[in-house]
């Protein structure tokens, strides 16, 4: 099976003081490849559509795969679709592959996501 386990929570700072809490659920999920899955994110607070999606695989640095909630980051494949808008975002993964197995954030942020 692939297993892949999304952060389960995430703290960011909207502008000088408020706190946005993003939840992410599951906090884990074991799929065979092939099948679709998806993972959930929860703002405790609208942020439009500043929220990105990243996959980290172990021993590099985080890799940008959506931006502003449903853009496809260049390079990216079209099996990655993201949704949702102000308070609820889903990512979700179809015909997934070994390949695909990581650690899947999500990120509010205002201006424009980290990519490197």
């Amino acid at each position: 099976c692939l297993h892949m386990c999304p952060a389960s929570l995430l703290q960011l700072l909207r502008g000088s003081s408020a706190v946005i809490t993003l939840t992410q659920t599951p906090g884990s999920q074991s799929v065979t490849p092939g099948q679709t899955v998806s993972f959930s994110c929860k703002a405790s607070s609208p942020v439009d559509d500043d929220l990105h999606w990243y996959l980290q695989k172990s021993g590099a640095a985080p890799k940008l795969l959506i931006y502003s909630a449903s853009s496809r980051w260049t390079g990216v494949s079209d099996r990655f679709t993201g949704s949702g808008y102000d308070i609820d975002f889903t990512l979700t993964i179809s015909r997934v592959q070994a390949e695909d197995a990581g650690v899947y954030y999500c990120q509010h942020d205002e201006n424009f996501p980290f990519t490197q």
